[in-house]
């Protein structure tokens, strides 16, 4: 690669051969309000002109802080077209958390959109910061400070030297979530995020059709890399319609109207969709029916329409580890889920497995077009690399020296390759914990055990300095459903069967049934839904012992 080699930015050609096609579609109750591949473009270059203007330096860093929504692309594009560099943050962030993020990040001027948090983050915010806001939103925060959107884009002509980025310069910086620690800055260069259409253009995992015909739905956070890349620039490089939800409590509902190409969901929304569908046909029933072939085609296709993936191409989960018995579930009902392993630090690329074409599913797949997948003999640690690692973490030259060792990214992550190159996760190298027998215990391996149990939503296995293992979880809508004296019975009998099939030191003794419901809001969620353990810990630890001590190994937090 030459130093002056260019990123090819295909919005501009999608441009003009879709100029009158809708690109941004956004519900407002039951309306749809479209801005066509023209609109966008003229847009986008209005408000590049209008961040010109401000007087930032080279490079400047913008900040985004919002849900998911038309303006988000649109600012994303101007930052890109003036030449600067997007440093995009979770909509859920608390003021306090967000002034430090803005501080180390060195951001010099912030788009706020679609958030509840404004009155928390304006205290936290210096008077003279430059702001540009986007249009209000019904059922979010009423941001009062800053350039309002279309009054500021409407000052400017659209900018006519379009800045064109060079693959070694830097593209975005991301915060990741923090489920492991603190925040870290992970940079990427438009190199990183240009290799990701060998993938694309190779295997084509996403099914995408390279004409352009492609219905995306956008939902999960967009400062996330993995909807950054497997939504917004897919859509930019190869075509399509980005459609948006307009709440949660809409999510259904639009994704229904939607009926995307490529649906992307993280762990827990494919359970959740598993529990709403038993919630009506219960297990047994639903077993019956599919053995019958002509009613088992008419329940496929009703029920993959019901959840809006009835023109579904690709249906892809991602950003934390997906049970096995869920992959096996929807098989059942033609909904192949393709399991993807990636992280931040390479652009969401590294392995996958396609729930239609193989076997092993109990693997996260072989490594994807451009990359080298490594396992350290004495840490086992999953290393990688490839086009797609970053630059480094910003400002952090320590931990990039630790992370990025001869070319090769240390994931975090432990686990094994077989004889024909699939990769096997068994857990995080730093979640890993000890019991006061001196045993070491991976939780990702024995929370896999509970994950074909339909009463259970999340499980979770801790215990550090305790004599045995124990298990944290939480029921789902068929547990809650149970009267508790059926649910502890049931969950006792599972339990006695999981311990049946390992070595004494794994055994759980006590399986826990918290009180309270795991949250974003409480903190023991981060804002991919993931579980944040170190937070857990905090919440539970106190009562490990007491719990261990019960007489009963089935029982609800008092």
């Amino acid at each position: 690669m030459s130093n002056n080699e260019c990123f090819d930015f295909k919005f501009y050609e999608w441009e003009k051969k879709f100029h009158d096609r809708p690109f941004l579609r956004q519900p407002f109750g039951d309306q749809w309000e479209e801005y066509t591949w023209a609109e966008v473009g003229k847009m986008a270059r209005k408000l590049a002109t209008g961040l010109k203007s401000i007087g930032l330096r080279d490079n400047a860093h913008i900040g985004l802080i919002s849900k998911n929504c038309r303006e988000w692309i649109i600012a994303d594009m101007a930052i890109m077209m003036a030449g600067y560099v997007s440093v995009p943050f979770f909509p859920s962030l608390k003021g306090e958390e967000l002034k430090y993020l803005l501080d180390f990040g060195d951001v010099d001027l912030l788009f706020v959109g679609k958030i509840e948090t404004w009155d928390d983050i304006e205290s936290h915010l210096p008077n003279e910061f430059p702001l540009i806001r986007f249009p209000h939103y019904k059922s979010c925060s009423v941001v009062d400070r800053g350039e309002e959107w279309f009054d500021f884009i409407n000052k400017f002509d659209p900018l006519q030297e379009i800045h064109v980025p060079k693959l070694t310069d830097l593209w975005t910086i991301i915060f990741t979530s923090g489920t492991t620690g603190n925040p870290k800055g992970v940079e990427l260069s438009y190199l990183a995020l240009d290799s990701t259409k060998i993938i694309t253009e190779q295997v084509n995992p996403l099914k995408i059709d390279f004409s352009g015909n492609n219905d995306f739905i956008s939902y999960l956070p967009l400062n996330h890399i993995a909807e950054r890349v497997v939504v917004e620039h897919v859509c930019l490089r190869f075509g399509g319609t980005i459609s948006f939800v307009e709440s949660l409590d809409t999510f259904a509902t639009n994704l229904k109207e939607i009926q995307p190409h490529v649906f992307f969901a993280a762990p827990r929304i494919w359970t959740k969709f598993q529990m709403g569908i038993l919630a009506k046909i219960p297990q047994t029933k639903l077993d019956v029916l599919l053995k019958i072939p002509l009613v088992s085609k008419l329940i496929k296709r009703k029920l993959k329409k019901n959840l809006g993936l009835s023109r579904a191409r690709s249906t892809v989960s991602g950003s934390a580890p997906l049970q096995l018995s869920i992959i096996e579930w929807f098989k059942k009902v033609d909904i192949f889920i393709t399991n993807g392993y990636g992280m931040t630090e390479n652009c969401a690329i590294c392995t996958q497995v396609d729930g239609r074409d193989f076997n092993k599913l109990d693997s996260v797949g072989k490594p994807q077009c451009g990359v080298e997948v490594s396992v350290d003999p004495k840490t086992e640690e999953v290393l990688m690399r490839g086009p797609f690692v970053m630059d480094g973490y910003y400002k952090n030259e320590k931990m990039t020296n630790e992370t990025l060792i001869d070319g090769w990214l240390h994931t975090g992550d432990k686990g094994y390759l077989d004889k024909e190159n699939y990769l096997y996760i068994t857990g995080r190298v730093a979640d890993s914990f000890k019991t006061s027998k001196g045993k070491f215990i991976e939780p990702l391996i024995l929370e896999k055990d509970f994950g074909s149990i339909k009463e259970l939503e999340e499980v979770c296995i801790t215990g550090l300095g305790l004599p045995q293992p124990i298990a944290l979880a939480q029921l789902s809508e068929i547990g809650k459903a149970l009267p508790n004296e059926e649910i502890i019975s049931l969950l006792e009998e599972k339990l006695l069967e999981i311990n049946s099939k390992l070595e004494n030191y794994k055994k759980i003794s006590t399986l826990v049934l918290a009180k309270e419901q795991w949250t974003e809001q409480n903190k023991i969620l981060g804002p991919t839904l993931k579980i944040k353990r170190g937070n857990l810990e905090k919440m539970y630890r106190k009562k490990y012992k007491h719990w261990q001590e019960d007489l009963k190994t089935v029982l609800f937090e008092k």
